[in-house]
């Protein structure tokens, strides 16, 4: 039985992945890389430092440690620099009307994102008292596709595993989902694999399936 919706932040409550791109595309400019928008979509739902190594990929450079967290930070302050303009015109469509289906349900909602900047953007967009747990990046050392943020989410709010479902727009998150053992649903660029247990084409959908269950 589906006591717990945990949900992937960005691709699924709202879109910063222009501001990714953006930071992402400074960075390899300023160190002369090649980067593009299809290397870009290899970052989603995969740590700072998984994305960096994917970007300095193309690079005939060798790089030291101090030099990639240098990277790291420069990536990160440009973004953060662009979260200041999110508002909460960014959430996604339907949304807010499946976060308002699921509280009237009484079903426990969570975030569960590799991204260590979740509860900043959640704040930009009025929505960080709308989940009971927020399980991001500070919270594990392996991110998506090791499920580990998603158990960090269903141990947070005290529900097992199986009692879960996630919401994911990424490959690596419904890989993450799946290894947890939870019911994986893809959204979005997720439903073109055949991993998820369910696909949905938008946010509400999922009400539907939730009264079958």
């Amino acid at each position: 039985m589906i006591k717990a919706i945990i949900f992937d932040l960005d691709g699924v409550i709202v879109s910063t992945d222009d501001f990714h791109y953006q930071a992402w595309k400074c960075l390899a400019d300023k160190e002369g890389i090649y980067f593009d928008r299809e290397i870009n979509n290899r970052l989603r739902g995969v740590s700072r430092r998984e994305s960096l190594e994917i970007v300095l990929e193309r690079s005939r450079k060798q790089y030291s440690e101090v030099e990639k967290h240098a990277m790291m930070e420069y990536k990160n302050n440009k973004y953060i620099k662009m979260l200041d303009n999110l508002t909460a015109d960014a959430i996604l469509p339907g949304i807010k009307s499946l976060l308002a289906y699921l509280e009237n349900e009484n079903y426990q909602i969570a975030i569960g994102s590799s991204s260590k900047n979740t509860k900043k953007i959640l704040c930009q967009i009025n929505l960080f008292n709308r989940f009971a747990a927020i399980a991001d990046g500070t919270d594990i050392k392996r991110s998506k596709p090791a499920p580990d943020v998603f158990l960090a989410a269903a141990e947070k709010l005290g529900v097992k595993p199986k009692d879960c479902a996630v919401i994911e727009d990424a490959l690596a998150g419904i890989q993450a989902a799946n290894a947890a053992g939870m019911l994986s649903i893809a959204i979005h660029d997720a439903t073109q694999y055949n991993e998820a247990d369910i696909s949905i084409q938008k946010p509400t959908d999922l009400i539907k399936i939730l009264k079958k269950l």
